[in-house]
């Protein structure tokens, strides 16, 4: 699928920045070529200046998004989500990264999840990078509490995991 939506910018590499960052954060385009986050206007300049590219390719890829069917499907309904990692030692909640020997494997969040769930653990939140839009991909896991010290041993067993760290 991110194939289909790259191939539309593989002529503009400085658009094509742009997307990515739409992607990664879950900004919208409106019809009328605005990036919004919700019902919030975001200044196309500091997308710009956030990854390095002139106000106009911001507004050319906008624009360009606006126009495209497929691609104003998908950009008028994306939404960014929330991540609990950076408040969860505030909240005593127990995160675990995972790094995958191969995140586009399948079946690697079901076999961290049976393990976690194993201890009695609940898992509240879980977050996958995506292999296309991530360079460095990895599985986010929030759970209720903090880990045991013995979970990590059992999670490198898992099928499709090269790393550890829990915090």
């Amino acid at each position: 699928m991110w194939d289909v939506i790259l191939n539309k910018f593989d002529k503009y590499p400085a658009q094509e920045k742009v997307v990515r960052l739409l992607l990664k954060r879950g900004f919208q385009v409106t019809e009328d070529g605005k990036v919004v986050s919700g019902g919030i206007k975001l200044a196309h300049t500091q997308i710009a200046k956030e990854i390095g590219v002139d106000r106009r390719v911001v507004d050319g890829a906008a624009s360009m998004i606006a126009q495209d069917d497929l691609l104003k499907i998908i950009f008028t309904n994306i939404r960014p989500i929330s991540s609990l990692c950076e408040v969860a030692p505030d909240l005593n909640l127990g995160v675990i990264v995972i790094t995958p020997v191969d995140a586009a494997r399948p079946g690697i969040l079901a076999s961290v999840a049976a393990c976690v769930a194993e201890h009695g653990i609940s898992i509240m939140q879980a977050i996958a990078d995506d292999p296309i839009m991530s360079e460095h991909q990895t599985l986010t896991i929030v759970c209720d509490r903090q880990m045991p010290d013995d979970l990590a041993r059992e999670l490198l067993k898992c099928g499709g995991v090269k790393s550890v760290s829990i915090c």
